[in-house]
């Protein structure tokens, strides 16, 4: 198990060129039990990021192209009548996978948006009253143009507090884009991509994360960040509980891609911008990333940070 992590990471950049510290938050999404939204302009690998780790995990993957047209059923699945049989029967949507691409979620109305919240809340669908549960791992991957606004339906609060970071892309340094046509130019690495691990050895790494260690005093430093965003200058709406809970996770999956067992405050630094940003309401700045990681990163300021022994 302790070689899991690393080949992952080391098969993913296979395919992507540098990336490292976006790859990282997307792992630490994974071992966290959340999701993550990816939100970037077109053409910069994020549609590329998600096959590359959905074809590392021997599992399924499902893919939605997200379009103003699409119903709740072509995401969940439904019942069609089987004439033959004469019965109805259910027909599997995409979401019935281990590792689901949401491509640009912001393209569906509203009600196929909400589609998604039980699959990623409950990691179950119900469809005509009956409930059917997704298979563990369940893992979504959305992601989003944040500035195309054309034809588009922003995220509501509550569907965007169900992905534990939103994260984006880092641009390319020119040494990295000159790595990229060479190593595109006469092959397809994606295509060649191999798994490396199973839906088990993900799932046993989950379970791990969550015994990662976390000091009180560092637990105490999480609620007094929570706390402190709620009374924020310019804040309207601050983390929830489920916001802090979040914190926890991402800093343990953290210290854990990190080879501890234990977690410190740099843990909770570099996951914090990602997983609170988007859970703030900026007044004046509805729906802009920059305000809202701008709010984070002045949160962490704010608060003093502890010092102890981390370890047990």
């Amino acid at each position: 198990m302790s070689n899991v992590l690393p080949n992952i990471k080391a098969n993913i950049q296979n395919v992507l060129v540098g990336q490292e510290e976006t790859i990282t938050l997307l792992l630490t999404g994974l071992l966290a039990g959340g999701h993550v939204l990816i939100e970037d302009v077109p053409g910069m690998g994020k549609t590329v990021l998600a096959r590359a780790l959905a074809k590392s995990v021997d599992g399924k993957f499902g893919r939605v192209q997200f379009t103003p047209d699409l119903l709740p059923s072509d995401v969940t699945g439904l019942n069609v009548y089987d004439q033959r049989a004469g019965e109805f029967r259910f027909q599997p949507g995409p979401a019935f996978c281990n590792i689901l691409l949401a491509d640009e979620i912001n393209r569906a109305t509203p009600r196929t948006q909400s589609s998604l919240l039980e699959c990623m809340a409950e990691r179950q669908v119900t469809v005509d009253g009956e409930t059917r549960p997704l298979e563990p791992p369940f893992f979504v991957i959305a992601t989003q143009n944040p500035v195309e606004t054309l034809g588009t339906y922003p995220l509501p609060e509550a569907q965007l507090d169900r992905f534990l970071l939103r994260i984006s892309m880092q641009a390319p340094s020119r040494e990295e884009e000159r790595a990229i046509l060479e190593r595109f130019q006469d092959a397809e690495p994606l295509e060649d991509l191999a798994p490396v691990c199973t839906c088990q050895d993900i799932r046993q790494l989950q379970a791990q994360a969550r015994k990662v260690y976390v000091h009180p005093a560092l637990l105490d430093y999480l609620v007094e960040l929570a706390r402190a965003s709620r009374d924020q200058r310019g804040v309207e709406l601050g983390v929830s509980p489920r916001g802090t809970l979040a914190l926890l996770r991402a800093a343990q999956a953290y210290a854990m891609l990190a080879g501890r067992a234990y977690a410190v405050p740099e843990d909770v630094k570099a996951v914090a911008v990602p997983v609170l940003a988007h859970r703030l309401s900026v007044s004046g700045m509805a729906g802009s990333s920059a305000a809202q990681r701008q709010a984070a990163g002045d949160l962490l300021q704010r608060v003093e940070v502890p010092t102890e022994d981390w370890g047990r």
